[in-house]
């Protein structure tokens, strides 16, 4: 399913009844998107491998609580996504708050360095390296503002979605996702500077 793409439809009672073939059904929907941020979040194919698999255990166990106040799409994406921080937070248990001001060395809240790529040719913004540096580029964002990100510009969800997902605020999914993609700018400036054209 991409994005843009009619969700499909459920029989949520059925679901909440146990029924193994509706169930089969929505993992068959979802499990490509959520191994896929899975995958994102955690760069590593076995463990987004065990993250997907908790996440319709957690789901199936859960279903017969689901309230129907979000869709279950947004439904798996919280589940997945709080799989995927919760792994992430055993790994790196220590991480400095998204919510602190973006400073380089100097104290200053701007980037050290921005470089305008508007004027790059289109093969090479999306060649197979210059993917590859931005999915590593992604790696380098603080856990929180990786998942806004990859919610908001990769898998397509909206503010209200994603606010949903992550049990934050509107405004505060707006705030992250400005400062990751403020972060990712200046990750890829150094990349991109260097394929620039030479002034004339």
């Amino acid at each position: 399913m991409t994005i843009g793409e009619e969700k499909p439809v459920f029989d949520v009672a059925a679901l909440q009844a146990g029924d193994r073939a509706e169930f089969a059904r929505l993992i068959e929907a979802y499990s490509g998107q959520i191994y896929r941020l899975a995958l994102k979040m955690v760069q590593n194919p076995q463990d987004a491998e065990d993250i997907l698999q908790e996440t319709f255990i957690k789901a199936y166990k859960a279903l017969p609580k689901f309230e129907g106040r979000s869709s279950l799409s947004t439904w798996l994406y919280r589940i997945a996504t709080n799989e995927a921080l919760m792994f992430l937070r055993k790994k790196h248990p220590v991480q400095v708050s998204v919510d602190e001001p973006l400073k380089n060395d100097e104290g200053d809240e701007r980037p050290r360095q921005i470089v305008d790529w508007c004027c790059l040719p289109e093969e090479e913004l999306m060649s197979t390296e210059a993917r590859a540096n931005l999915d590593r580029s992604i790696q380098e964002l603080p856990d929180s503002l990786r998942a806004v990100f990859l919610l908001r510009d990769i898998e397509g969800l909206s503010t209200r979605e994603t606010a949903e997902v992550l049990d934050i605020s509107e405004s505060a999914v707006k705030t992250r996702l400005s400062r990751a993609r403020f972060r990712l700018r200046e990750l890829l400036s150094a990349y991109y500077a260097e394929r620039m054209p030479s002034a004339v």
